[in-house]
């Protein structure tokens, strides 16, 4: 992604973050950042100190699958570098359109720290097949547990819960046959490529295609590898689905932070797995606006949760779990990219 696009996805999510929690603020008529703040002061440290804890794994065992992963295909990376791997695709995934949308960041780094190309792209849709399957398995965990809570939602966000789960299913189906497909989409790819430089859109041609050739054998290579390393992807999954699952949590940590019952905490926990669904698909960053949306309506919908303590519960969540989950991602990426580019910058003086 361009320099100009990056600023603009950033100024776009900036605005579009400030018209969500207007919008979310709007609907009372007695809360404020201030009264915000003062809950804040008044809730149980302990409770707290957990949901900022569960944000924090939220990020690390991120680094710790895609670790497991590219230590399978046998490129061993210090969790350190894979701390910048996890922070650049959670803050780009946040601020372009796509949840996938901070791979291409990911990689980057990656391929710097001498990962070849193939074997980052095979990492990162690998990956991203897990944490799919992290959705669907504490999405169906929900409904066997609490099997009524899906009918309790507004038509609404049932409707995009279910719309959720289908295309999460159907991307899961999609990323295992490609994954086994290599040689159709590079083939297609280069159809693409062709097609662009007979448009005069793209040139160097050759150049294009040999580069195409060497990212297919890379990534058939750690393709094969990651065919008979079923442990590890046993291992990156429960990785995924633990980090999805605390990301999850601090809403319900929160909640027992001001003062809810400890005997809810499981229904809520619940909810928030079928609300993930909802938005993870949505092309919105961050899928702010519709994941708000939905976070509201499963906390006014659960019946122990007024709508006053529902917005108050969403704002203080939403602005942990996500929006200074994002800006710590990105300073710690943009940290990431100015040691990365001071030490190329001084073995090229060298």
């Amino acid at each position: 992604m361009s320099g100009r696009k990056k600023l603009f996805w950033s100024l776009f999510s900036l605005g579009l973050a400030a018209l969500s929690i207007w919008a979310v603020m709007s609907q009372s008529k007695k809360w404020s950042l201030a009264d915000i703040v003062d809950s804040l002061s008044q809730a149980d440290p302990l409770w707290l100190l957990a949901a900022v804890g569960c944000t924090v794994l939220f990020v690390v065992l991120e680094a710790i699958a895609l670790s497991a992963l590219l230590k399978g295909i046998g490129y061993r990376q210090p969790l350190s570098r894979c701390i910048i791997y996890s922070t650049s695709d959670i803050y780009f995934s946040a601020i372009t359109p796509s949840a996938t949308g901070g791979q291409p960041a990911s990689a980057y780094f990656m391929v710097k720290d001498g990962v070849p190309a193939g074997a980052a792209t095979v990492t990162l849709l690998v990956n991203l097949i897990l944490y799919t399957l992290s959705l669907i398995i504490l999405g169906l965990a929900s409904v066997i547990f609490w099997p009524g809570l899906f009918f309790d939602l507004s038509t609404v966000s049932q409707v995009l819960i279910a719309l959720g789960f289908i295309i999460q299913v159907g991307l899961t189906i999609l990323f295992f046959v490609l994954l086994g497909k290599g040689p159709t989409v590079f083939d297609l790819l280069r159809r693409f490529v062709r097609f662009l430089h007979g448009k005069k859109l793209i040139h160097r041609l050759d150049h294009r295609l040999k580069k195409l050739d060497t990212a297919q054998a890379e990534y058939e290579t750690c393709a094969r590898i990651m065919k008979g390393k079923s442990s590890v992807f046993l291992r990156a999954l429960v990785w995924n689905t633990l980090q999805r699952g605390l990301q999850l949590a601090v809403p319900m940590c929160i909640y027992l932070a001001l003062g809810g019952e400890l005997k809810y905490a499981g229904m809520l926990f619940a909810s928030q797995c079928l609300v993930v669904l909802g938005y993870a698909p949505v092309p919105i960053p961050g899928a702010m606006g519709v994941a708000d949306y939905l976070m509201l309506d499963a906390f006014s919908c659960l019946g122990f949760i007024a709508i006053e303590e529902a917005i108050r519960l969403e704002m203080l969540s939403r602005g942990l779990m996500f929006y200074i989950c994002v800006a710590t991602s990105g300073i710690i990426t943009l940290l990431g990219y100015m040691l990365l580019h001071k030490k190329e910058k001084g073995e090229t003086q060298t």
